[in-house]
């Protein structure tokens, strides 16, 4: 019999509710723990998906022999400290992006990691995607040329929600930049790397949430458009032009279920149906990690999310993205 990965769920949110369900899905995948600073939040949580053992602190769970890997699914300004506590205790790490609120987080996560000798990997789900793969499959291969040109956006209206939620409220790192703003520049770093200039703008709320932000990274021989917001929707979707054709992501492009070829007049469509919420491709790439005693992930490597880091407080730098609780 299979020995089954134990999952430890830390947070147990909507992001966390969705990626429990698909670590379901993982036959070598066990769900063994939940915790929460509330533990009757996290006893609802054990209820819901049959979890055995249920904290009502993190140490608890990190200090605990129940389980491998911890899923860290809090607000973004817990992630660094959780991270780090849950490493130390020896346990490996799967932290949901933004891996940290700046690069200097990043980088304390990743050198505690190589010192504990423990995988960890930031959740940028969408590398996994094999619509995102698929894509990147075709640019590496030649097949729409040089790359001259990419678009991508992420939007939602988000300004219903709480002055005290994740999305508003500076003291929880709020705004759309690090919430979702990631995937764009995520897109353009993939395809096209570390650009050699970026120029961006932001619009703000009054109590200094970043509302939405707008991106140009511009390289010797192209240009990345990126778009970020709360203050509306938009179509949130994804294109990379290059000298010889098209490719297309489908909508929702960070969690599509397809992606498009445009090349000599002619379109052909790759349909990519994802298993689950779409949190299953990464959840069996870590898997793998764990199974050849790998530290980190190729496809989303410790550099990886430390130039995303650089990206981002680049962008920060120019719009005057800051939040309270940093130096």
């Amino acid at each position: 019999m299979e020995t089954k990965i134990k999952w430890g769920i830390v947070g147990p949110g909507n992001i966390a509710t969705s990626f429990t369900e698909d670590l379901k899905l993982v036959k070598d995948a066990e769900v063994a723990a939940v915790a929460s600073r509330s533990l009757e939040r996290a006893q609802q949580f054990a209820d819901e998906f049959n979890i055995p053992n249920v904290f009502g602190s993190y140490d608890e769970l990190f200090n605990s022999d129940t389980v491998d890997i911890v899923y860290v699914a809090t607000p973004h300004n817990f992630h660094k400290d959780l991270s780090i506590q849950a490493i130390k205790s020896g346990k490996h790490v799967l932290c949901e992006k933004p891996l940290g609120v700046n690069r200097a987080e990043v980088e304390e996560i990743v050198a505690a990691a190589k010192a504990r000798q423990v995988f960890m990997m930031e959740g940028l789900w969408s590398r996994f995607n094999p619509s995102v793969q698929k894509a990147k499959q075709m640019v590496d291969d030649g097949t729409i040329g040089d790359v001259g040109y990419l678009h991508a956006d992420f939007a939602f209206y988000g300004l219903d929600r709480g002055l005290d939620s994740r999305l508003l409220n500076p003291e929880l790192a709020s705004g759309s930049l690090l919430d979702i703003g990631i995937y764009p520049v995520f897109l353009a770093y993939l395809i096209l790397g570390m650009p050699k200039e970026i120029m961006a703008k932001s619009n703000f709320l009054d109590n200094g949430t970043e509302l939405q932000t707008s991106m140009l990274f511009h390289y010797d021989s192209a240009q990345a458009v990126l778009y970020s917001g709360l203050t509306s929707a938009s179509k949130m979707e994804a294109e990379i032009s290059g000298s010889k054709g098209e490719i297309f992501i489908d909508n929702m492009w960070h969690q599509a279920d397809g992606c498009s070829l445009l090349k000599d007049g002619k379109t052909e469509q790759f349909d990519l149906p994802r298993k689950g919420n779409g949190f299953v491709y990464e959840i069996e790439e870590v898997h793998e990690c764990l199974k050849a005693n790998k530290l980190q992930r190729d496809l989303w490597s410790h550099q990886n999310s430390l130039d995303v880091a650089e990206l981002l407080d680049t962008i920060r730098e120019k719009c005057g993205i800051t939040f309270p609780f940093e130096g």
